[in-house]
């Protein structure tokens, strides 16, 4: 059995959510909806997807752990926190930002605080909320894996997509990533990490 085969195959494999609630399960009267599965391209799309996702991830984490002892997770709040006002954002902002779910930030950046990476602090601007300010140890520690993670970027992710087809890769990827975010389930995040876009 091929690995779309999960997607697309009504007797043994996933079914796909539809926009309308066709997910297979009970509807109101009691029946079974009949369950929306991708078809053969779409398939073929999300399986490449998930296995450029899993590798590259695989990847970096694994490159950062032997650059610099970071995981891929310390990485993304540090680039995160480097790039904003004064280098701190409140934990919930981070958290949206990056994409976890706010319990899961506060417990990684108290490990990265244990390190000396971030520091904890309340935030100035509501004293209920928690400030994570960048470090000088966390600043240096970024700036000495970027070069070598972005070369592996650029070796793994850009050497395989040809310069003509950014341009519609990445508005691609920008509606993928709007209908993610006004049809998930975390928060919507800030407007970049400062006063910037996403990113």
């Amino acid at each position: 059995m091929s690995p779309e085969s999960a997607y697309r195959d009504g007797r043994r494999g996933l079914p796909q959510p539809g926009p309308h609630g066709s997910d297979g399960r009970p509807t109101a009267d009691g029946a079974e909806a009949e369950p929306v599965w991708l078809n053969e391209s779409q398939a073929r799309i999300w399986i490449t997807f998930m296995q450029v996702q899993l590798r590259l991830s695989y990847e970096m984490n694994r490159q950062l752990l032997s650059d610099g002892q970071l995981q891929l997770g310390d990485y993304h709040v540090l680039s995160a926190l480097s790039a904003a006002s004064d280098g701190r954002m409140q934990v919930s902002a981070l958290a949206t930002y990056v994409g976890w779910e706010r319990s899961r930030m506060s417990h990684h950046v108290q490990r990265m605080a244990d390190r000396g990476l971030v520091e904890r602090a309340a935030s100035p601007s509501d004293r209920r909320a928690t400030d994570i300010q960048l470090t000088a140890s966390g600043w240096a520690a970024v700036k000495s894996v970027a070069p070598r993670h972005v070369a592996l970027v650029r070796r793994l992710f850009f050497d395989g997509l040809p310069r003509e087809l950014e341009p519609g890769f990445q508005a691609a990827l920008d509606g993928i990533y709007q209908t993610l975010v006004s049809r998930g389930t975390l928060a919507a995040p800030p407007v970049g990490p400062g006063t910037g876009d996403p990113g």
